[in-house]
């Protein structure tokens, strides 16, 4: 049970996946306050595992306050302090860029709410189907590629347009979504959506509501093909 007196059961694994050889993605599981996130580190920019890492462990770290407007404003302030410390780290170590996506889940009472920047994903059930929550902050047609791009207007199809550690001025999307008892919130790099098409997920989210269970299937599916990216994912499922 969680600081807000509802019982949640959750789960999360991250996995370097087949090709890369170093995990830049983090997971932070907070059942106690109702907090959940997934951080990707941007790869082919330096110290993607730190940026990641700098960010959970931030987090990590938030006391929950009972007003959640408070909550969310400590958590955009903690990743604005973030975004403003892997600037200057850049800078110093005359990098171009040391960067990462994030996506967070935080629970209120009658609500959820899912705040992300970049193209870490969250989906949650509506009407009986998985739908992706999150827009991904990607110039044109999002591929494979993950690299971050400073102007839209420039960039090549399929840039990151938003990161942390990117741009001076973060700014982070929010959207608010219901939580009925037993169905499941999925958080995930793009390494799943990668090896996973939104309606094979949606089908295992629909055959498969224990987080753990749910969580194996998908590493199981995600793994046993390319895996050309880290794989990371956080499941959160409201108890009856």
């Amino acid at each position: 049970m969680n600081a807000m007196g509802t019982r949640y059961a959750s789960a999360g694994h991250t996995d370097t996946g087949k090709v890369r050889r170093l995990n830049e993605d983090a997971i932070l599981l907070r059942d106690d306050v109702g907090l959940w996130v997934v951080a990707d580190g941007l790869g082919g920019h330096a110290a993607g595992d730190f940026a990641s890492g700098l960010i959970v462990e931030r987090l990590s770290r938030l006391p929950r306050q009972e007003d959640v407007v408070d909550f969310i404003e400590a958590i955009e302030d903690t990743l604005q302090q973030v975004n403003q410390e892997l600037l200057r780290r850049a800078h110093d170590l005359r990098v171009d860029l040391i960067g990462s996506t994030v996506v967070v889940l935080v629970q209120d009472r009658d609500f959820m709410l899912c705040g992300w920047v970049g193209d870490s994903r969250a989906y949650g059930m509506e009407d009986g189907c998985l739908r992706q929550l999150t827009r991904d902050h990607v110039h044109g047609i999002k591929d494979d590629a993950t690299q971050f791009a400073g102007s839209a207007a420039v960039a090549a199809p399929g840039t990151l347009t938003r990161a942390v550690g990117a741009q001076e001025g973060l700014l982070i999307d929010w959207i608010v979504a219901s939580h009925a008892a037993g169905t499941p919130f999925l958080l995930c790099s793009d390494g799943v959506n990668k090896e996973i098409p939104d309606a094979e997920l949606d089908m295992e989210c629909r055959r498969q509501r224990e987080p753990r269970v749910l969580l194996a299937r998908l590493f199981e599916l995600a793994l046993g093909r390319a895996a050309r990216d880290n794989v990371s994912a956080v499941i959160v499922c409201r108890q009856e």
